[in-house]
């Protein structure tokens, strides 16, 4: 069974030789870092590279950029780049580049994905991150009450840009699955109601998921922390996976599916046991093995692996995963 075919399986709730073994994220540099002093090799420099060092499954992503050569930058993190909608309009001619990706880059990546050695996928931004990029942390929650419009009219020029740029994409090759960047929950749930997501950010959803879906695209959203509540209002309007379920936000990913049985799931594992040894490690993949034997879910460290895990302690845990997926397919 090639990569992609065991992984196109996983997620369709079909039975493999064994899941996927792979991190969808890729490492903090301060953990890269750490891990050359441990005898990493040096001339690793690239996720390629690192995931092949360590035998993982092959996959290739490809976030689509939403700024052009020219944007503003903001002065710092969390900061705004525009302010109104007249200053929205002044740099519009900077966003939504009309190729926003190298052509070249993914021709090499559709080979390997023909073959069956990668799977390729995409991140968009999402209707919560995009705003939020533009208009900074702090006003992008009051605009949902001060500048509503405008809102309305980044996401309207931002689905257009989208749905432009997956017909460029396609015309090359078709994605395995995608995610759709958010980071709208944190450890106490979303920060917006359901009546604020069904005006801003559904009516967009609504329209961009079936473009994906009907070219045989996995739609995943990619939010931090406690997704439990959103999951109901993902699925409303036709998403069919979340990542990455952050165990110490409180994510259950029993209750998950309990609760939402067709849902695909990809992450999950407490990247905060990596360094604790095998018996807690072990205890760790306890709790998700039943939803493993399940399908439709993808084990993996619940986000980056953080510098506290040695070399070692990650090597470990990579021997216990793939005893896992190899147990979770019998």
């Amino acid at each position: 069974m090639t990569n992609r075919e065991r992984f196109r399986r996983t997620l369709s709730f079909e039975s493999v030789d064994r899941l996927p073994v792979l991190e969808w994220a890729g490492w903090w540099d301060r953990t890269i870092a750490r891990w050359r002093e441990e005898g990493l090799p040096a001339e690793l420099t690239t996720g390629e590279s690192i995931r092949d060092y360590f035998g993982q499954d092959g996959h290739r992503q490809c976030w689509i950029p939403t700024r052009g050569a020219g944007c503003p930058r903001p002065a710092g993190h969390g900061l705004p780049i525009v302010n109104n909608r007249e200053e929205y309009l002044a740099i519009k001619q900077y966003l939504y580049p009309d190729y926003p990706f190298n052509a070249e880059v993914i021709k090499a990546w559709a080979e390997g994905q023909k073959a069956g050695d990668l799977v390729i996928w995409i991140t968009l931004d999402g209707f919560f991150w995009y705003a939020r990029g533009m208009l900074g942390i702090e006003q992008h929650l009051l605009a949902f009450y001060d500048q509503p419009d405008l809102m309305k009219e980044m996401n309207e020029d931002l689905l257009a840009h989208q749905l432009r740029v997956l017909d460029q994409f396609c015309e090359i090759c078709t994605p395995d699955f995608m995610t759709i960047a958010e980071d709208m929950s944190y450890n106490h749930g979303p920060m917006l109601s359901k009546l604020q997501f069904d005006e801003f950010m559904a009516p967009y959803y609504r329209r961009l998921v079936p473009a994906l879906i009907e070219r045989g695209i996995v739609v995943f959203v990619d939010t931090d922390g406690d997704v439990t509540k959103p999951a109901a209002w993902f699925e409303e309007v036709g998403v069919q996976g979340l990542l990455p379920l952050e165990r110490m936000a409180g994510v259950d990913i029993v209750q998950l599916r309990r609760d939402h049985p067709k849902l695909r799931m990809l992450g999950a594992y407490d990247k905060t046991v990596m360094h604790l040894g095998e018996a807690r490690m072990r205890q760790e993949f306890e709790r998700i093995f039943p939803v493993m034997c399940q399908g439709g879910y993808i084990p993996s460290c619940d986000h980056q692996t953080p510098p506290g895990v040695s070399l070692d302690d990650y090597r470990l845990w990579l021997r216990l995963l793939r005893e896992y997926c190899e147990r979770a397919a019998q």
